[in-house]
């Protein structure tokens, strides 16, 4: 396998355009990796690393959107398409991810690596399979939302629902269900939110987790967000073993 000193090197060398980049450097570096490989013309980039500061991770996106790059975290595993692609470290070694991830028609998104694995692996085990699982990323601010993916999964005719585990803190939530509502979207969604405890009244202003779980107002609790998915039609259940059956439910599939 080539190695290359720079990314300009690898796309001269490759023989035809790089489509993706999987980002894993120390925090301190993250920032010019990322910049390399979007000026380079890579549109898809993953961002493994954790504790990048976030004036970085703002300066990243914000030229991602310039250039017409997709980033997909940082703090994140990345993402698997089943028996087609993997990006990052998503279901750990290919040979585990392959009993998580079988093909199927539920696209994934969640806040939270470990949980994209869990619930892959409950819609397998199901009968269910998955189409796209991304794992989007814990941080206060990342490249791509849910309501930034749904396009993608929209055009996708393999997928017919979503699955998204989800946490306080952020206004995610909020931006998916004003997105569902205004795009009429044909895909079902379920939901899950972690972290219930955290409406608690000596829990506000505290982080459990990710550092995205911060809540800062009524808008970021558990509560409201759970209010605002479910007018806009999308089912939040109580427990993670729940999931695979209301997706069954609304996809019209026998339990």
């Amino acid at each position: 396998m080539p190695v290359f000193d720079t990314v300009a090197q690898a796309v001269e060398n490759h023989g035809g355009p790089i489509d993706g980049s999987v980002v894993t450097v120390p925090p301190a570096f993250t920032k010019d990796a990322v910049l390399e490989a979007i000026e380079n013309g890579i549109e898809l980039i993953v961002i493994v690393t954790e504790r990048i500061p976030r004036r970085d991770v703002a300066q990243m996106v914000e030229l991602a959107e310039m250039r017409g790059a997709r980033i997909i975290g940082p703090n994140c595993l990345g993402l698997i398409v089943p028996e087609v692609c993997k990006m990052g470290g998503i279901g750990g070694p290919a040979k585990d991810a392959a009993k998580a991830y079988a093909p199927g028609p539920v696209g994934v998104m969640s806040r939270s690596g470990g949980m994209t694995t869990e619930i892959s692996s409950s819609l397998t085990q199901a009968g269910l399979g998955v189409s796209t699982a991304v794992s989007i990323g814990g941080d206060a601010i990342i490249g791509s939302t849910y309501a930034e993916l749904m396009p993608y999964f929209e055009a996708d005719e393999q997928t017919q629902a979503i699955v998204i585990y989800t946490e306080p803190g952020g206004r995610m939530e909020a931006q998916l269900s004003e997105w569902v509502k205004e795009n009429d979207s044909r895909l079902p969604i379920v939901a899950f939110m972690a972290g219930k405890f955290m409406d608690d009244e000596e829990m506000k202003g505290m982080s459990f987790g990710h550092a995205g779980t911060i809540v800062e107002g009524k808008e970021d609790t558990a509560t409201e967000k759970i209010a605002r998915l479910e007018a806009a039609g999308i089912r939040v259940v109580e427990r993670i073993d729940e999931i695979p059956d209301a997706v069954k439910e609304k996809l019209g599939v026998a339990a």
